[in-house]
């Protein structure tokens, strides 16, 4: 009786303690939304968002991005069970076999994730930091700089929380993948006429 009392108090405590912060972010800014309802009424707010997503680009963008960060910590902290040792795994997968021989392809989709982030990062972000003046490098270290401090903060929540393991195989196969994602939005910007490189 006594293990599974234990048992039920365990996993109410897990049920409450994995959500907590990602339920706390959603319902301040759910107040805020709130606040600002109160103030000019639900159907005014929500023409103003639909009016702006319909004539403002810089806003679509940033929309897109916001949708996009959600889906990444959805699936690297949010969607995530509970570990015993974070730290159990530090070095991570390099290559596409685990330390166990098994065939795995989580470099490769740490790496993927990460490249229509940047893409999006990019996007978003150029109407702010540059108009006609496109240098590779800037680019290149932009999307490098964020993705690896984002990937970072990642890493260190699921330690800090106990949402799967910090590894470093992660960090630079994410890091890559903004690398690739600069890359590729560079080539974009060159193939539409975009800016001039130097």
């Amino acid at each position: 009786m006594l293990e599974i009392i234990k048992s039920i108090i365990t996993n109410v405590l897990t049920a409450l303690y994995q959500p907590f912060g990602f339920a706390l972010l959603l319902a301040v800014l759910f107040m805020f939304l709130c606040m600002s309802a109160r103030e000019h009424g639900w159907k005014v707010i929500c023409r103003k968002w639909w009016d702006n997503f319909k004539s403002d680009k810089v806003f679509r963008r940033m929309f897109f991005l916001a949708f996009y960060s959600a889906m990444i910590l959805f699936r690297t902290l949010l969607n995530r069970n509970m570990w015993a040792n974070p730290l159990s795994n530090v070095m991570g997968s390099w290559g596409v076999y685990n330390e166990k021989g098994e065939l795995t392809t989580e470099a490769i989709e740490n790496l993927a994730l990460f490249i229509p982030f940047a893409v999006l990062l990019l996007w978003a972000l150029q109407e702010k930091y540059w108009k006609e003046n496109l240098k590779f490098g800037q680019i290149l270290w932009r999307a490098v700089k964020t993705v690896f401090l984002f990937s970072l903060c990642i890493e260190f929540a699921q330690l800090f929380f106990r949402l799967g393991t910090f590894q470093i195989s992660d960090l630079v196969y994410n890091t890559l993948g903004g690398a690739i994602g600069g890359i590729l939005y560079f080539a974009g910007c060159k193939i539409k006429g975009q800016g001039k490189s130097k």
